[in-house]
Order: C-alpha cells, then sequence, then structure tokens
C-alpha cells in the first residue's frame, strides 16, 4: 500500500486471501478523495464476471461514508446501465476486457481522465488468453497514468509484460513461490474415475464435508456431478461458462449465503472468489497446472482461517499431482476412507463419451431440421393451393312472416256534453 499510494508503479505476488483487494482498492479511495469528480479516474481489469462483481462489492463496503462511487462492467447483462455509469462518470469502474471492449466501440466510452490502472489476477488474464485485448484496452488509456499489477503468482511472462507496461515498478512479493496458504489441510484420496463421484458422496453423506466448492476439469463433467447430487437430494449450484450470468450469480450468492451446500464449478470460480467459512475444496479433477491447484485451494482458509482442501487422484492423474508436489515442495499424504467399497462398479459412468454426446447432439439438430423441413412444406403446400372461389354469399333462411296486427277500433268520439268547452263562461 505505501508504494501505491505514494502514487508508484507496484508489481505485487501475495497469497490468495490475504487481501489484496483492499490493497489497490483503498490507496484507490485515499487518491481520489479529492474534489474532482465526473469522471472516470481508476479502472479495475479483472478475468471474470464473478470477480468484477465481488471487487464492485468491496468497492462500495469501503467507499461507504465518502462520496466516491463504483460501477461493475461485464458480459451477460445489459449494456444499458453500465452505459450511464460511463455518461456519468464514475470514480471507479471495475470490468472484463471483452465487454470494455464493447463499449469502446462507442462513442460515450472515453476514460481520458484516467489517472490509475489495476489488473488483478493479472496471471489468470494472460492464461484466458486476455493478453491481445489488455493490449487493445491500452490504446483508449491515457499513457501517463500508474499501474498496477496484482496476482497470487509471477510466472515469467507476467514479468515479462510488466517490463512494457510498468515504469520502475516496486515489486512486492509476501508469499513463497507456489505455496498453498499454510492454513490450508492438503491431502490426496486414490480412486478410480468411476468412483469418484460414489467417493464424493459418502464423505457429504457422513458429514465429513460441510460446505465446498467441488472443482471439475470440464463443463460437462461439472453438469453431471450436479445432476448426480442434486438426484440425492443434496441442495447443490454449479457454476461455468455455458451458464447464464443470471445463473452464475445465482448460483453464486445462494452458495455464499448458505442455500447451497455445494457449489460445482469448472475454474472460473478458482480465482478471487471470497466465500466465508468455506470448510473444504474437492479437487474433483486433478489440475494439470500447479498454479490452478494453489487458486483452487485457496478458495478456503482465507483471512487466516483454517480449511481441507481434499483431492480425488485417479491412476492416470498421479503425473499432474507429482507435478504438484513437486511446485509445493512436499508430498501430500495419502487417504483411504474406511468402509469405502473400492472395487464395487458405478450404475452408470460419469461422463458420457464424447462419440455418444456428439451422436445426440447431431440426432436432436436431425430432428430439429425434419422438423423445419415439414413445416416449410406445410406452409409451402397452403400457399400454392388454388384459393376456393365463392358462388355467392349464402342464401339465409328466411324469417317466418309476423300475422297481420288486426285493425285497432276507433275511438269512439266523446259526446259533446263532456267536451271541454273553450269558451271562457
Amino acid at each position: 500500500m505505501p508504494p501505491a499510494i505514494a502514487g508508484k508503479d507496484v508489481l505485487a505476488a501475495a497469497a490468495t486471501g490475504s487481501g489484496k483487494t483492499a490493497a489497490f482498492v483503498l490507496p484507490i479511495l485515499h487518491r481520489l478523495m479529492d474534489k474532482k469528480r465526473g469522471t472516470t479516474r481508476a479502472l479495475i481489469l479483472t478475468p471474470t464476471r464473478e470477480l468484477a462483481a465481488q471487487i464492485d462489492e468491496h468497492l462500495r463496503d469501503l467507499a461507504t461514508h465518502t462520496p466516491l462511487s463504483g460501477a461493475a462492467v461485464y458480459g451477460g447483462v445489459g449494456m444499458g446501465p453500465q452505459e450511464h455509469a460511463f455518461r456519468s462518470g464514475v470514480d471507479v469502474i471495475v470490468a472484463t476486457p471483452g465487454r470494455l471492449l464493447d463499449h469502446f466501440t462507442r462513442p460515450y466510452a472515453k476514460l481520458a481522465g484516467l489517472e490509475i490502472l489495476v489488473l488483478d489476477e493479472a496471471d489468470r488474464m494472460l492464461d484466458m488468453g486476455f493478453l491481445p485485448d489488455i493490449r487493445r484496452v491500452l490504446k483508449h488509456l491515457p499513457t501517463k497514468r500508474q499501474t498496477l499489477f496484482f496476482s497470487a503468482t509471477l510466472p515469467p511472462p507476467i514479468v515479462e509484460l510488466s517490463r512494457e507496461m510498468l515504469r520502475n515498478p516496486a515489486m512486492i512479493s509476501i508469499e513463497r513461490k507456489a505455496a498453498p496458504a499454510t492454513g490450508i489441510t492438503q491431502s490426496v484420496f486414490p480412486v478410480s474415475q468411476d468412483l469418484k463421484l460414489s467417493l464424493l458422496e459418502t464423505l457429504i453423506a457422513r458429514g465429513e464435508i460441510q460446505n465446498a466448492i467441488v472443482f471439475t476439469r470440464t463443463k460437462h463433467r461439472t453438469n453431471r456431478v450436479y445432476e448426480q447430487l442434486e438426484g440425492k437430494k443434496i441442495t447443490v449450484a454449479r457454476i461455468h461458462g455455458n451458464r447464464s450470468q443470471m445463473q452464475r450469480t445465482e448460483a453464486l450468492a445462494g452458495f455464499k449465503a448458505g442455500k447451497y451446500r455445494i457449489l460445482v464449478a469448472t475454474d472460473i470460480a478458482a480465482r478471487g472468489i471470497d466465500v466465508e467459512a468455506l470448510s473444504h475444496v474437492v479437487n474433483f479433477d486433478v489440475p494439470n497446472v500447479p498454479e490452478d491447484y494453489i487458486h483452487r485451494v485457496g478458495r478456503t482458509a482465507r483471512a487466516e482461517l483454517t480449511g481441507d482442501a481434499i483431492t480425488f487422484v485417479a491412476p492416470d492423474e498421479e503425473p499432474d499431482l507429482r507435478a504438484i508436489e513437486r511446485a509445493i515442495g512436499k508430498r501430500l499424504p495419502r487417504v483411504t476412507v474406511p468402509d469405502f467399497d473400492y472395487t464395487r462398479r458405478p450404475a452408470e459412468k460419469l461422463e458420457i463419451p464424447i462419440q455418444e454426446r456428439i451422436a445426440a447432439i447431431r440426432a436432436r439438430k436431425a430432428e430439429d431440421r425434419a422438423r423445419a423441413k415439414a413445416k416449410a412444406e406445410r406452409k409451402a403446400a397452403a400457399q400454392s393451393a388454388p384459393p376456393q372461389r365463392r358462388t355467392g354469399s349464402p342464401t339465409r333462411p328466411s324469417a317466418p312472416s309476423r300475422p297481420a296486427s288486426p285493425p285497432r277500433p276507433a275511438s269512439p268520439s266523446r259526446p259533446p256534453s263532456a267536451r271541454r268547452s273553450r269558451r271562457r263562461p
């Protein structure tokens, strides 16, 4: 914080959950607390929508007793409120690169008054392929600015990029390279791929897992784990890239509020997401990159609390596990669950083979095409049929004639004596 408050560029690495968000939000608020208002002066770039929404929430909490304002700009939601934020000149914008570039195509999205740029989870943005987008964003920003890089790890590509974007940065690292937080108890559960789900259900049923984020390798496996747990009457939600923003927001908010006991997710939820007092992180699949393991398990034991990180390891995943153990510098203990049948055959495989999924998709598309073709043929037949000629209006049956009314008898004339005399007496 001291070099950031002093206006210097910063390249910082710190353990996940150690308060990086406050480390850049507080200096921003300190600097913006002057009389200059009505223009956006700080931009925070993040890799995911969930992290953007979370940083915006922290910003609002920290700025509660100040006049400063902020807005989150990310995809999956309407652009109207975000456009209003640009036009009104909120003090801080928290954005994902893709949606920010969408706004830059409009004339209202000008950041000529920007003073501070923050790249949060910078290594993850590079992993997700955001480097070209980041360079495109930079073309819309003033060159004279303060730039802050914050990340849980500092791989060589980040250091190389820092040479391009930072000017004499203060380099700060408060964690040992590739090391999870000290409050995390890590363990490995050797198990075959077919029995991973049964083992997870067993641990949940026995109460050994109170609440957990369960990380899977693919969106398909996320859906399958979610469906199986939901079928067991376990309160569960899911997050992956194919879910709408509304669905992802509801799932994360419900999990944080305790509505859901289990959140099944891809690595989209592995960075920066803060869940208070999370008891477990379960690596349902071993990540291919050791840094991803560190970020996953960092969802627990945050803010000096403790938590458990367990990893299900199938025989074919042993090489990835050994790479993780080399990165963290120790061998993780192996655990065998008592009274769990490691030899039984599951009722069905967790993952449907890709060939079967492709065949099912093709079958659905063929049915859709057949229905569309039949509908088009019916429409063409209706249009080509000759119109029926009308020979005239059908004769309506005439109503029965009424019988003639009998003639009314003439009123008898009053006698002269009965007539009123018009003469005056």
